[in-house]
Order: C-alpha cells, then sequence, then structure tokens
C-alpha cells in the first residue's frame, strides 16, 4: 500500500499505535532479560497461567514452544481456577510461571500467584505493576502489557509472551534465529497497519452481514486456536452477548458437522502451520455444502493472504495469531459494535458485582 494513500480506520489511532509498538519492542527486551535470567537460573518445566482472555492467549505460546522446543522441554498450559483447587502434580520449587492480567486484580490469578509464591516457584507476569498481581510477583518480575493509547488487538500481548518463551527456547538451542526474528518484527506493527487497512472494507461488509445473526459458528485449529476461543467468547458472547460456537479444524467432523445448515454463518480461521491441513478439510466440505446449497454464509479469514514484506517464511507461523487478532478482535469486533449498537465496553454481570 502506497504510503501516500489515505485510509481511515475507525475508532483508531494510527500513529498512536506506532508509537505503542516503538514502547513494546523496548519491554520485549526486558521480556528477553527475564528469560535469560530463568535460563541462568535453571529450571525443570514452564507453566503458561491464565484465565479466561489470558489463557486463550498463552495457547498460541504454548504450541510455539511445543513445536519449537527439544523433547526434553516441558511445557504446561495451566487455567488459574482449575490450578487453585486442583494444582498440578508437575509443579515443584524449581518450576517457572508466566502469567498475565491486564487488570491487574484478576481474582483467580491473584490468589494463584500468591501460593506459588508461598511455594517458593518463580513468576513472571504480564500485568501493572503497581496492580495487586504486579505487587504479588515483584517490580523485577512482571512489565505492563497495556497498551498506552488501547487500540489493537491482542498482537502487543502475543510479542511480549513470544519475546520470552522464544527467548527461552534460544537459550536451549531450540530457536537459533531470535535475534533474526527481534530485528525481521521490529518494525512490524506499520506493517499490522497496512494489514488493517486492507480489512477495513471487509470488516465493514461482513459486521453489516452477521452481526444481528442469533447464533455463529467459529473454526480454527493450530496456533489460531487460542484467538479463535478468544474473538468468539471474550469479543462476541462477552462484549456483544452473542451466541456462538467454537470448535477446531480436528474434531469438526465428530459432531458439528452436522450443526452447519443454511443461515447459520460459518467461519473458517485458516493458519500456516502443520494444522493447515486440517483447516483445509473443512473448508472442502464448506465449499461443497455452499455449493449444493447455494448458502452464502461460509466465510474464510485466512492468514497466509497478508504479506508481511522483509519476513522470513519460518516466521509466519509466529505472526499468524498476531495477524488474525487485528482482523477479528480489533477490527471485525469494532465494526460489529457499530451495527449491534451495543458498546463493547458495557457488561451485565462481569465485574459488576462479586459472585
Amino acid at each position: 500500500m502506497a504510503e501516500t494513500e489515505k485510509v481511515e480506520i475507525m475508532n483508531f489511532d494510527q500513529e498512536g499505535y506506532l508509537e505503542d509498538g516503538r514502547a513494546l519492542v523496548e519491554t520485549g527486551k526486558q521480556m528477553a532479560a527475564m528469560a535469560d535470567r530463568i535460563a541462568d537460573e535453571g529450571y525443570d518445566a514452564i507453566f503458561l497461567m491464565g484465565v479466561g482472555g489470558t489463557w486463550d492467549e498463552l495457547m498460541q505460546l504454548e504450541y510455539l514452544m511445543n513445536k519449537f522446543g527439544d523433547r526434553d522441554l516441558e511445557v504446561y498450559l495451566i487455567h488459574a481456577a482449575e490450578w487453585n483447587v486442583s494444582g498440578h502434580k508437575r509443579m515443584t520449587e524449581k518450576s517457572v510461571v508466566l502469567t498475565a492480567s491486564e487488570s491487574g486484580t484478576t481474582p483467580e490469578v491473584l490468589e494463584a500467584v500468591k501460593k506459588m509464591k508461598a511455594a517458593g516457584m518463580r513468576v513472571i507476569a504480564m500485568t501493572k505493576p503497581t496492580g495487586l498481581i504486579g505487587q504479588a510477583v515483584g517490580a523485577e518480575n512482571c512489565v505492563a502489557m497495556a497498551s498506552s493509547h488501547e487500540d489493537g488487538g491482542c498482537e502487543g500481548s502475543y510479542y511480549l509472551a513470544d519475546c520470552f518463551g522464544l527467548r527461552l527456547l534460544y537459550r536451549r538451542g531450540c530457536f537459533p534465529k531470535y535475534d533474526l526474528f527481534i530485528e525481521q518484527t521490529k518494525d512490524i506493527w506499520a506493517d499490522l497497519l497496512d494489514i488493517r487497512k486492507k480489512f477495513e472494507p471487509r470488516a465493514e461488509e461482513l459486521a453489516k452481514k452477521y452481526a444481528l445473526a442469533p447464533y455463529t459458528m467459529f473454526i480454527g485449529s493450530g496456533a489460531l486456536w487460542g484467538e479463535t476461543i478468544l474473538f468468539a467468547m471474550c469479543i462476541l458472547e462477552e462484549m456483544q452477548w452473542k451466541r456462538t460456537r467454537y470448535i477446531t479444524s480436528a474434531d469438526f467432523f465428530h459432531g458439528t458437522l452436522e450443526l452447519v445448515e443454511r443461515d447459520v454463518p460459518v467461519f473458517l480461521f485458516k493458519g500456516e502451520d502443520e494444522s493447515r491441513k486440517l483447516d483445509e478439510r473443512v473448508e472442502a466440505f464448506l465449499t461443497n455444502f455452499a455449493d449444493r446449497t447455494k448458502d452464502e454464509d461460509v466465510v474464510v479469514i485466512d492468514t497466509a493472504e497478508y504479506a508481511i514484506p522483509g519476513l522470513d517464511d519460518d516466521f509466519r507461523v509466529i505472526v499468524s495469531p498476531w495477524i488474525l487478532t487485528i482482523l477479528t478482535t480489533d477490527r471485525l469486533a469494532r465494526y460489529y459494535e457499530t451495527v449491534t449498537k451495543h458498546n463493547l465496553k458495557y457488561r451485565r454481570y462481569y465485574h459488576q458485582f462479586d459472585y
């Protein structure tokens, strides 16, 4: 896209976003430094802990660390609420936990962090250093993950988590191109801005067509599965009160395919990892269904269609969730809001009273 081309992005501070991106690169260096400290100290296992949206966000890092890690690396994704009641037998005082909380006060995460610290575990947190969770882990063990301008999807959180996880892999000799990856993504925020501009008309079109649908299905896999859940559950269910069904491409053919019918929108998020073969099988089924029934409510969003100049193909799998989140959790969500007239920040129950 030509630099002189002026494309407006609705409810989006473009300059502020680029400023936040530059700040994230510096914060990423802090995450890498903490990973170096952990590597120097040694560890027996890595635990990625979240709840709700942060649990969804950490799925992509679990996928990446298992994909690139060695056979001896133990990585576990745990839900804070579940850990509080059942624990984890593999967790020891030598374990390391990475967690996140945008508010800094998430009750389940706070409870878990206090217990973990009391047991001698090291906890790294992406949260406000001044928040309750930040205070519990200590300022030296946390970084703020929220942007100053409150624009964007979850790509900033993905970037910081990846800086930590991929740096640990680098120190194990599993991800030797870490420095190259950081170099090639330091200015990616301008590319993500261009992708937003490219998708903006489609986001408006999709929202006008499907935002008022009573029920929508979402299908994803691999590195995109966490973002698939996050958009369906945290954005559409929590923030728009829309009924959704989210399912992996791997499980789609074991029950959910029978729910596909005319006038039920189906979104397939195609990724760029090994699971793409599973996505393509689902796509073939949906295409055949659409051809037979003349149904027009099948939507495929493929991250591979959005170029990032100068990025090695080996790194596409890492940034594919970043791409999907700006398309859905950011742009599509904004346009759903304009159609439904339902403020994304309004809640009936969530954080409205004690429960």
